[in-house]
C-alpha cells in the first residue's frame, strides 16, 4: 500500500528518485504511464498485470475500452529502479504531466501518482470540499 506525499526532484536526465518508503515494493520493476487529470501513474508490475487482465475481459467492441487501452498502453514505460532508487521518466510522459525539476509524488493506495506541484495544489484545493461530501458515496453508512 502506498500513501503519503513526497517532493523528490527530477534530475537533468529525467530520472526520478523514488521515495525510500516505496522502493522495496517497486524493486522488481514498475510501469509508469498516463494517469487522469494530467498526472502520471506508477504501478507495480504485479498490479499492472492485474489491471491488464481486467482490461482483457472488457469488450474491444466498446469504443470507450479501445480508447482507454490505447491511451494507457501507448505511453506506458516499464522501468526497474537503479541502485540509487531512480527511475527514468520518458520525455513524452514528462511533457504530458508538465513535469520539470520539482514534482509531487503521492501514494494512492495501490499506485503512485506523480504530479506537477502547481497542478497538484490546484487539484487538492478544488477537491477539498468534495472529499468530505464523497465519504458518504464511497463509504455509505460510515
Amino acid at each position: 500500500m502506498f500513501f503519503g506525499t513526497y517532493t523528490p526532484k527530477l534530475d537533468e536526465k529525467g530520472r526520478l528518485f523514488l521515495p525510500a518508503k516505496f522502493r522495496e515494493d517497486l524493486a522488481e520493476g514498475l510501469v509508469v504511464t498516463r494517469g487522469q487529470e494530467r498526472c502520471l501513474t506508477v504501478w507495480s508490475l504485479e498490479d499492472f498485470g492485474r489491471l491488464t487482465d481486467r482490461l482483457r475481459e472488457a469488450p474491444v467492441t466498446n469504443k470507450g475500452t479501445r480508447d482507454y487501452v490505447r491511451m494507457l498502453f501507448a505511453a506506458a514505460s516499464q522501468e526497474v529502479p537503479d541502485k540509487q532508487g531512480r527511475i527514468g521518466i520518458p520525455a513524452v510522459l514528462r511533457e504530458y504531466a508538465s513535469l520539470s525539476k520539482d514534482v509531487m509524488v503521492i501514494g494512492a493506495m495501490n499506485r503512485i501518482e506523480i504530479w506537477d506541484p502547481a497542478s497538484w495544489q490546484s487539484y487538492s484545493e478544488e477537491q477539498e470540499q468534495k472529499f468530505s461530501e464523497l465519504s458518504d458515496e464511497v463509504f455509505p453508512g460510515i
